[in-house]
């Protein structure tokens, strides 16, 4: 197999140098350092291959990418921006007002279902579902005020964390 010739730069070296030396990398990231690093000593492909645990197009993409835009390109992955919010913060915070104003007549207290089925009567909420509701409601470090659910919309009888 004939191997294209990679000749890293002395910055580029450092770069590579620094995130295989380092932990604080993901494992993808720290392979593809690797490669860099063989390819820039002439190191056979095949061998790369054998020892890495990866397969040739992972080698070519590496390889590929370096040649295109650099050290950034080849060992970093790029930001994906993952599907986009359906409901904003205006509708969490309708919904969050709807979860602690006074429950339906007859109840202690709202479910999820209820909760679910007065929230699709507001405007822009028309086919939000329970789990979203749940979600929308559930308690976390960034939302400390939160209630905690069951899977049958009944909040837990528990006194964890507080």
């Amino acid at each position: 197999m004939r191997q294209t010739e990679l000749h890293l730069t002395d910055e580029d070296r450092l770069v590579i140098e620094g995130i295989r030396g380092k932990g604080l990398h993901q494992s993808r990231e720290v392979n593809r350092a690797h490669v860099l690093s063989c390819l820039d000593r002439g190191i056979p492909e095949a061998q790369i291959m054998e020892v890495l645990g990866i397969g040739r197009t992972a080698l070519w993409r590496t390889r590929s990418a370096y040649l295109q835009g650099g050290v950034d390109l080849a060992v970093f992955d790029v930001a994906r921006p993952g599907r986009p919010p359906q409901y904003d913060t205006d509708a969490e915070a309708r919904v969050t007002a709807l979860a602690c104003s006074a429950p339906p007549e007859g109840r202690q207290r709202w479910t999820l279902v209820e909760l679910e089925r007065a929230a699709r009567q507001e405007s822009g909420l028309g086919t939000v579902s329970r789990e979203t509701v749940r979600r929308m409601l559930k308690k976390t470090i960034s939302n400390p005020g939160g209630a905690y659910f069951s899977d049958r919309g009944r909040p837990f009888q528990s006194d964890r964390g507080r």
